[in-house]
């Protein structure tokens, strides 16, 4: 009889995981197929029924679309009112996240779900607000449609044609307390749509044509329905998990395959694979190892591991169960997962024990609810059984003549012990001696040599014990029952004996490999490199794998380094199959379907995040890791390493991005403090010189030429200081862009005129067409971007020298450049110019301290567009810069022929 009571340790994570739902909110999601189908209708009708019944209702935001029957629905219900949130040139209204966590109700609805925040929001998705506010114990109310769930995102864009970027991730619906689908036909849908009930006229007839065709609805309203399907499939196996229900519930139709050691698995498979294709439902294999696994042949083994991966690759969930019982392990399987149909193979009862029953038997006595399906096997093959086939009993006698000389020296010592004891004790006792010798053979030389001694026992007590004395004849027929009653005892003594014996080392030897992978991972947790981590995947794999190990972890570039070096050596590994293995996060190499004559077996190390790279394992004998016991060793050995390799990692990022954090935010407020400390006294010598310039009696020529020379020196130190201010403030994204539509023209002129007082001894030309497009962008900080380059040009050039400003279309964008016939740009060094204080020539009598590339490049990318350097074929270096196009107002000809024509005041 099977133990029915809970896990205790089950138990506990059920009240834990209780606890933390009861102070979290709860969520409940109307889930549809597309827009149109009311939920958020339903969504505001079962807020007001909420509110009728006294709750505390909230509407934090709620997209309408301009629908009178969902405007009508919020009637009555508070509205939190939206945030302004300023985007480029304009505000938008958003969440506002903080005004309902300080209101906290009871219940508050937040509509689409999949919402994409405005830039400068706390989160970027909407999905993660309701994550907060959940998480502050409020209950939410929100909406979502199929194509809108991460998974299921790329099905809906190759049905409609239309790929939605705004996704939901489906853990978050998953996780949803409840799912409401609100469904609606497609023609009523397409019938609404004309009706004007979910766009406007002009956008109905667009969708019509597009996304709203009846095909397309009809592909959504399946995937609608099939998605929440399986969610309230999940629900229920919770709640079966929950309530600990025991038996199946045939709410669905799913398969289980069980398969054994024998031949015939294959053909289970497929047959299961068929049944499941043509009733499009999921399925399962599995494998019970009893412990009569470690007596299997090499054969064996190497089959069941096969049957296994042609599993997986038809598609079926595969797991391996450790159990003393077949049959209640595929029954606890099956009642866990609610699997209805069981497939096992037929097999052939032999006649000579025809009061063993079959598998498919005792799986139909033991569990009643589930159907049981025999497969066929085909001809002179026998379909292999669930279980672990037995050994004969000749094998299992199996042991070496030593064990059984041993055996005999015990029962002759047995009998010497017991010959003085004859006249003291009765024949009831001395029997017992016999017995326990019968034991100790047993406990320490296994089945066969115990079996030995059973029946020496016997005959050596019957010949020397029992009247007549010293002769096999019985003076007593009763001696007869007692003969056979020891003989018996003996048999199943020494059975259960050496069953128990072979069970605890079984058990000692699964203690040991978790005890081994507890001190790995405990190992791991302090590893700090990847030198590190290789040292003690190599112990480990020498000490339960007895195989050598190589590590080769990926760089950014998906490309495997060399093996991380270890003390006791590498195997030799081949790159390419590694870099194969990695690619296609597969196994190769010993073992495995692809090229499995290698000596080594690589595996691809599989983190959350990604594959962190392969580990390359040499086994010295491979039969040892081909069982499924120690893949499943191999397999765990594998995923600690990667996720060792992905901490590590990331160790790695957060210290870097701290450093560099702390550097800028130092160097921004050392740029911000010393350009605010000098612009005053700049200022003020600025100011003095011109004072000098004013005063009575006038200065005399050198005295001008001090006073000049001062004026303009101050004015380069507060170019610099506005430079480095301005950069202090672009790193720090204080400054917000005031785009207005403009011709690039205007700026360009505001640029050269600002740079007159420098390009005497430079000729500048300007190659403008007359038809460039108008450009939304800031003039101020543009103009700054071709004032610092027409700057920089007439720094590094020679007077005399030519410098160039031009623009041209370039499909959806303009680009300007900045040329001269200088000495050009250092060769390699292009790029580096524009970070922040670095210089052309690092030694240079050219005043400057390198900022204004680094400016300009900023004030481009933050307009959109990407600045570059480099030299010219004929000489002199070249600075380009694009700003995107966009889409400029049109304006009306009709209305501006109106005001032209208008008569003047």
């Amino acid at each position: 009889m099977t133990d029915q009571r809970p896990d205790p340790d089950e138990l506990l994570g059920k009240i834990r995981a209780s606890e933390v739902r009861a102070a979290r909110g709860k969520l409940k999601i109307f889930f549809g197929a597309s827009a149109g189908v009311g939920k958020t209708y339903a969504m505001l009708s079962a807020a007001q029924q909420q509110r009728r019944q006294g709750r505390d209702v909230l509407v934090g935001v709620v997209e309408t679309h301009g629908r009178k029957e969902t405007e009508a629905m919020l009637a009555g219900l508070e509205r939190l009112p939206l945030r302004d949130v300023p985007y480029r040139d304009k505000t938008l209204q958003e969440f506002d996240l903080d005004g309902a966590l300080a209101r906290k109700p009871a219940l508050i609805l937040v509509d689409e779900l999949a919402h994409s925040n405005v830039p400068g929001s706390r989160h970027p998705k909407r999905w993660q607000d309701v994550e907060e506010l959940l998480a502050a114990g409020i209950d939410v109310h929100s909406t979502v449609n199929v194509q809108h769930l991460e998974t299921l995102n790329d099905v809906v864009g190759g049905i409609t044609g239309i790929r939605v970027w705004e996704t939901v991730p489906d853990h978050v619906f998953d996780s949803a307390d409840e799912v409401v689908l609100v469904d609606l036909p497609p023609d009523e849908l397409l019938q609404r749509l004309k009706e004007g009930k979910v766009y406007l006229p002009q956008q109905a007839e667009r969708a019509v044509q597009n996304f709203f065709r009846k095909g397309n609805l009809i592909a959504l309203r399946e995937l609608a329905l099939r998605r929440t399907a399986d969610r309230v499939d999940e629900q229920m196996l919770e709640y079966r998990r929950d309530q600990s229900v025991a038996p199946v519930w045939q709410t669905r139709e799913s398969m289980l395959a069980c398969i054994g050691p024998g031949p015939g698995g294959d053909r289970i498979i497929r047959s299961t694979a068929r049944f499941a294709a043509r009733l499009d439902v999921p399925w399962h294999v599995i494998y019970v190892e009893t412990p009569a696994l470690q007596r299997l042949s090499g054969p064996q083994r190497q089959r069941i591991l096969r049957n296994l991966q042609l599993a997986q690759q038809m598609g079926a969930e595969t797991e391996t169960l450790a159990g003393s019982d077949a049959v209640s392990g595929v029954v606890d399987y099956a009642r866990k997962h609610n699997l209805s149909r069981v497939l096992v193979g037929r097999e052939q009862v032999s006649p000579w024990r025809p009061w063993r029953r079959s598998f498919a038997d005792r799986l139909g006595r033991q569990a009643p609810d589930l159907e049981v399906i025999q497969v066929a096997h085909a001809a002179g093959l026998v379909a292999a059984p669930a279980e672990a086939a037995e050994e004969s009993w000749f094998d299992r006698l199996k042991a070496p003549w030593t064990s059984y000389a041993m055996s005999a020296l015990v029962c002759a010592v047995a009998t010497l012990f017991a010959a003085p004891l004859h006249s003291v004790f009765d024949l009831t006792n001395i029997a017992m001696l016999f017995l326990l010798a019968v034991v100790l053979v047993s406990v320490r030389y296994g089945l066969g040599p115990s079996v030995m001694a059973s029946f020496l026992t016997v005959a050596t007590f019957d010949f020397f014990f029992v009247p007549p004395r010293l002769s096999f004849a019985v003076s007593d027929v009763q001696y007869l029952l007692t003969f056979a009653v020891m003989l018996a005892v003996s048999l199943v003594t020494s059975q259960l004996t050496t069953g128990l014996k072979y069970q605890a080392r079984v058990a000692s030897r699964r203690e040991q490999r978790v005890r081994a992978l507890y001190e790995m991972s405990r190992d791991l947790s302090g590893a700090l490199m990847p030198e590190q981590i290789a040292e003690i995947a190599q112990r480990f794999a020498q000490t339960e794998l007895d195989a050598r190990c190589a590590l080769l972890s990926a760089d950014e570039a998906n490309h495997l380094m060399p093996p991380v070096a270890t003390q006791a050596g590498n195997p030799a590994v081949d790159q390419d199959i590694a870099q194969w293995a990695y690619e296609r996060e597969t196994e190769a190499g010993c073992g495995t379907d692809t090229l499995p004559g290698h000596s080594l077996l690589y595996l691809p190390l599989k983190a959350p995040m990604r594959t962190r790279g392969v580990l390359a394992v040499e086994p010295r004998n491979p039969g040892r890791v081909l069982p499924p016991e120690q893949r499943r060793l191999l397999d765990t050995f594998a995923r600690l390493i990667a996720i060792s390799l992905e901490r590590v990692h990331y160790v790695e990022v957060a210290q870097d991005t701290t450093v560099q954090m702390e550097s800028e935010r130092l160097r921004n407020s050392l740029l911000s403090a010393i350009s605010h400390d000098l612009r005053t006294p700049l200022a003020v010598l600025v100011g003095l010189a011109d004072s000098l310039a004013l005063t009575q009696p006038p200065l005399t020529g050198p005295q001008r030429e001090i006073a000049t020379s001062l004026r303009q020196e101050a004015l380069r130190m507060n170019s610099q200081v506005n430079n480095l201010l301005d950069m202090a403030r672009l790193q720090a994204g204080a400054v917000r862009l005031n785009r207005q539509w403009q011709p690039l023209e205007e700026v360009v002129g505001s640029a050269l005129q600002t740079v007159r007082s420098l390009t005497a001894g430079h000729k500048i030309q300007v190659h403008l067409p007359e038809h460039l497009p108008l450009l939304a962008f800031d003039a101020v900080l543009i103009e700054r971007v071709l004032s610092n380059l027409l700057e920089n040009a007439i720094k590094y050039t020679p007077a005399g020298s030519t410098i160039s400003l031009g623009a041209q279309q370039l499909d959806d964008q303009v680009q300007v450049w900045v040329e001269d016939d200088g000495p050009g740009l250092p060769p390699g060094r292009e790029e580096g110019l524009f970070e922040k204080f670095e210089r052309g020539q690092k030694e240079s009598a050219t005043p400057g301290v390198g900022l204004g590339l680094a400016i300009c490049r900023a004030i481009v990318e933050a307009h959109g567009g990407r600045i570059q350097a480099e030299n010219r074929a004929t000489g002199g270096a070249r600075f380009v810069f694009t700003l995107p196009c966009g889409q400029p107002p049109q304006i009306d000809t009709h209305e501006a022929q109106s005001v032209r024509e208008e008569p003047a005041a």
